[in-house]
């Protein structure tokens, strides 16, 4: 309850304060903006830094350096791949990005992982991809998670955690030793950078503990980039700049999505909980536990693409992505899991309790309550206060400090423009080259985008849980166009 109830007293007491205490509330906003704008610059600041290694990683061939580390051959990659009622366009466009790897293809070993509840579609799906690329890797384990099993919720993470099970018994059959196999856990519309692989393989094999880490890869959102609308794209974007900033700080790291970690730890830990809406970041804190603290993700930059939320619609796009936003949000259900641990694992340190507990738990607040309190409450005291304020020196100067502080704030939105111009893929034939312009000019949405799309699905997540009206978990829909699949088969050489 204590999320849900800190960000309802904030939002109350800058409504009822702006009323009763105007010029309290006047001399908060300048002091919150004050540290926003110091927040935009270290944005700028870390988003640049992670810029650089990303293009700087990218351009390293990995696959040589890889052959020239000790015993690389022994590596194995598994992939997991959770399906849920989408095409088998998207899964073989996902299947064609690792036919594009630079690292060996008979040392990756593919889950498919199905849904009972769509046996038939998944089946016959299953079927096709079987052939097109059954003999084109080591292992192809298609897996089927029956429905209604007791102790879980219709969600990926059960879906997985079955999975897990089914390809620790055809481990074990191979005699491949754990410590030798890398897992890579995705959403099926992850298709992964040519390099990626080799890199991962790299990083783990020259990693000082590499049975204690997570591997944390850059997410964007290119497959459909396109074809998507303005405020998705923004959207989508802003987690990419998010993720690069906490790449640039590893110590705040937990798992996002599309991420790589040990097979060791993922079995030591009983493979991904099962109850859960946000199992990709829960398995760091499960790990995190279960080593007394022992446990980092380590930055990669290298990319990972996904779909921008999509639907056949316009508003349909858009309430996808609110959906989304939620689903991430949701996040906010680590906070009692991390309060429930840290307080009975006296091994691990309170220094280590004390950083993760306040970064997930300023990081949620912020989340709900700065786009509000910046963009909208903040102008409520100047609306409402009495003649014996709006007479006041500070009253009156207010405006132009709050105008001077966002200008200055435009950095921010200026910098992630042009970051974004840069991670573009190529322009597809037949689209014009000045729909780039468009892309650097629909940064002028964020704020609309920040609440709408941020602060409100934050909210009503906290709010969920402080109810205990818990979330259940939203299959993202993939909608993409025949330009979209046309794009991605070029981009991977199979036009």
């Amino acid at each position: 309850m204590l999320p849900g109830i800190t960000i309802w007293s904030t939002l109350f007491l800058a409504v009822f304060l702006s009323f009763v205490r105007p010029l309290w509330v006047i001399y908060f906003i300048i002091i919150f903006d004050l540290f926003w704008l110091f927040r935009v610059t270290y944005f700028v600041f870390y988003l640049y830094v992670s810029w650089r290694k990303f293009r700087d990683t990218t351009a390293v061939d990995w696959a040589e350096k890889l052959r020239l580390t000790n015993n690389w051959e022994r590596v194995y990659h598994i992939i997991f791949l959770p399906v849920y009622k989408e095409g088998v366009d998207v899964i073989r466009t996902t299947f064609n990005s690792f036919l594009a790897s630079d690292f060996p293809h008979d040392r990756i070993i593919i889950v498919l992982a199905g849904e009972e509840r769509n046996q038939e579609e998944f089946l016959r799906h299953a079927e096709i991809i079987k052939k097109e690329f059954g003999d084109k890797f080591f292992r192809l384990l298609i897996t089927l998670h029956p429905d209604d099993l007791p102790g879980e919720i219709k969600a990926k993470g059960a879906n997985a955690n079955w999975a897990g099970h089914r390809a620790k018994e055809m481990i074990d059959e191979l005699k491949i030793p754990y410590q030798d196999i890398i897992v890579s856990y995705f959403d099926i519309d992850t298709c992964t950078h040519s390099k990626y692989f080799s890199y991962l393989a790299y990083r783990y094999l020259t990693h000082p503990n590499p049975l204690r880490t997570s591997f944390q890869p850059v997410a964007l959102y290119n497959n459909n980039i396109w074809t998507a609308n303005p405020i998705t794209r923004v959207t989508a974007f802003a987690t990419t700049f998010w993720l690069l900033t906490e790449l640039a700080r590893p110590e705040r790291l937990f798992t996002f999505s599309s991420h790589s970690m040990s097979w060791q730890a993922l079995v030591d830990v009983g493979f991904w909980q099962k109850d859960i809406v946000t199992d990709d970041s829960r398995i760091f804190l499960q790990c995190f536990v279960h080593y007394n603290g022992d446990y980092i993700v380590t930055p990669m930059y290298i990319p990972v693409s996904m779909d921008v939320t999509s639907g056949g619609t316009f508003w349909e796009s858009v309430v996808s992505l609110y959906k989304q936003q939620r689903r991430w949000a949701w996040g906010i259900e680590h906070y009692p899991y991390m309060l429930w641990h840290f307080s009975h694992n006296k091994l691990i340190p309170w220094k280590k309790k004390i950083k993760y507990f306040w970064n997930l738990g300023e990081g949620m607040y912020s989340w709900a309550s700065a786009p509000i309190l910046i963009f909208i409450l903040g102008r409520l005291p100047m609306l409402v206060a009495p003649q014996e304020v709006r007479a006041s020196a500070i009253f009156q100067n207010t405006p132009h400090i709050l105008q001077w502080l966002m200008t200055l704030a435009m950095a921010g939105i200026f910098a992630s423009a042009l970051v974004t111009v840069m991670l573009l893929p190529p322009v597809p034939k037949g689209k014009r080259k000045s729909i780039v312009v468009l892309m650097f000019l629909q940064w002028i949405i964020l704020p609309v985008t920040l609440v709408l799309f941020g602060s409100i699905p934050a909210i009503d997540a906290q709010t969920r849980l402080m109810f205990g009206k818990y979330l259940g978990f939203f299959n993202t829909p993939k909608v993409r166009s025949d330009e979209d699949h046309k794009s991605m088969a070029e981009a991977h050489g199979k036009a």
